[in-house]
């Protein structure tokens, strides 16, 4: 932890274990003192408790952290490199998520993996047949109704062998598909019962699965001056390599929440 007061000056100077440092801030802090935290999986959380005590908590990109790191990176040098930059005054910072918001990323997320398990499981089937002479249709739901059809004909040339694995792994292929109807049903049902969900699917093109992605990352939208702010924040924006007056966009960047 890294103190200063209003001139700048270091005034306080602690290292704490992870389970000793809200007690410690909350008894040595008085409320109302404004806290910089650099934004990460757990910062929310800890955002979330000192907002409730009555600090002000400002979290900061990481990437914005970064330029203020003097010398070699650690954890003091990290924490002074945060003060500094929550004081910038052109600083931008990142809003606390409310625990709604975290309750409906996980279910983002869970299901972008299980998605790239899917592809990956037909992807591995497609291999394996057609090592035997069976090519496989490219899109998954002709796919699906294939493998039946591999497995009940016994003039294809699969040996019993590899029915067998071709049939295990046909019911994983399934049973990856039942979770994914499973948390689309989850979306579905937030995206009915909330009325901001609701308010953004009246947008051309925004169903219950973009809505949701974006209450779940953006929340309060009066944090953004403008839209043109917000997809800077999730990388929709071209990149830059001005010089001299002269504008050069390129093409749409990576940055920001992918």
């Amino acid at each position: 932890m890294h103190g200063i007061d209003q001139h700048g000056k270091v005034v306080w100077r602690r290292r704490l274990r992870r389970d000793r440092w809200l007690r410690v801030l909350l008894d040595a802090v008085e409320p109302g003192c404004v806290i910089g935290m650099e934004a990460c999986s757990g910062a929310h959380h800890g955002a979330r408790q000192l907002q409730a005590s009555g600090f002000t908590v400002k979290l900061s990109a990481p990437r914005f952290v970064k330029p203020y790191v003097k010398s070699n990176k650690n954890d003091a040098n990290d924490a002074a490199a945060i003060c500094e930059a929550m004081i910038r005054p052109n600083m931008r910072f990142v809003a606390v998520k409310t625990v709604e918001q975290q309750d409906l990323q996980p279910i983002h997320r869970i299901r972008s993996a299980i998605m790239s398990q899917r592809t990956a499981k037909a992807n591995q089937i497609r291999g394996l047949v057609a090592a035997y002479g069976l090519v496989a249709p490219p899109q998954l739901g002709p796919l699906r109704s294939a493998i039946p059809c591999w497995l009940e004909d016994a003039e294809n040339g699969l040996t019993d062998y590899l029915r067998s694995l071709l049939h295990d792994l046909w019911a994983d292929l399934q049973q990856l598909e039942a979770r994914l109807t499973g948390l689309d049903r989850q979306i579905e049902q937030f995206a009915r019962s909330n009325p901001v969900t609701q308010r953004l699917q009246q947008l051309r093109g925004v169903g219950p699965l973009i809505a949701t992605a974006l209450v779940a990352t953006v929340g309060d939208a009066a944090h953004y001056h403008k839209g043109r702010q917000r997809a800077a924040a999730l990388g929709l924006t071209s990149r830059q390599h001005s010089s001299g007056g002269k504008n050069r966009l390129l093409g749409i960047s990576k940055r920001g929440d992918v």
